[in-house]
């Protein structure tokens, strides 16, 4: 099931002017012009996708998410495939030139199972030399310690109206499991709404072991969207990988 802050519309149509367009998009949407076909798993508001068709993108543009209310922000852009489901629903074979899990959102994936589940069906989507790229934050450097009540931000909805938001960690954080709430304040709501969300923060070692049970082979990891080494202190680990 979807967090609440992607599976209520007044909060969804928020995601973009919360996560601007950056270095990240930039990256991404790089491998995407470069494929043929592409699937984009947890996409979100579908501004990747949108992004590669309007930059002239010609081949086949597939977007996967399990909140409706993120894909009533994409279908915007009609000229791509926008499907409601996850990899444990929804099944392709061998279609996809790249499949990629932006925005860090292979960290839904708390479970052992859920992430053999997932990395088994995106090896299947993927034809021979595909690749498969996403991201996920380095647990070494423990980006949660900052997701605290006082560096709280304030954006603007689509009626110029303030909207604040903040996150809470819930402590003590046990394991690699780091579970926080995301409360979002509207001077029209009365109330705020909170959305509580589970992440995994899986280390480089943890991925390629993942990674190879599932039949995949790690070609590089960088440590930023500069494509600099994974190191120590490095804020990502950006994984790009293949069918073994």
């Amino acid at each position: 099931m979807a967090d609440r802050s992607f599976s209520d519309v007044s909060l969804a149509a928020l995601y973009d002017t919360l996560n601007p367009w950056g270095p990240s998009d930039d990256f991404y949407l790089d491998l995407v012009m470069s494929a043929r076909s592409v699937l984009d798993v947890g996409c979100g508001t579908g501004r990747l996708l949108a992004h590669a068709r309007e930059a002239g993108h010609q081949g086949r543009l597939c977007g996967l998410d399990p909140a409706a209310a993120m894909l009533v922000q994409a279908r915007g852009q009609a000229d791509v495939e926008w499907v409601l489901g996850d990899l444990g629903s929804v099944r392709w074979e061998g279609e996809f030139d790249l499949v990629v899990m932006t925005g860090h959102a292979f960290q839904v994936l708390v479970g052992d199972e859920e992430v053999r589940s997932a990395l088994a069906a995106v090896r299947q989507a993927l034809r021979d030399g595909g690749r498969f790229v996403f991201e996920t934050r380095n647990p070494a450097v423990r980006a949660w310690e900052a997701w605290r009540p006082e560096r709280a931000r304030e954006v603007s909805d689509a009626h110029g109206d303030p909207v604040r938001v903040w996150h809470e960690v819930e402590t003590p954080v046990l394991g690699d499991r780091v579970t926080f709430s995301e409360t979002f304040e509207h001077p029209r709501w009365g109330w705020p709404r909170v959305s509580r969300s589970t992440l995994r923060f899986l280390g480089a070692d943890a991925l390629r072991t993942f990674l190879g049970e599932a039949g995949l082979v790690v070609h590089e990891q960088y440590g930023d969207w500069g494509r600099r080494p994974l190191a120590p202190t490095a804020p990502e680990i950006i994984t790009v990988a293949g069918r073994a």
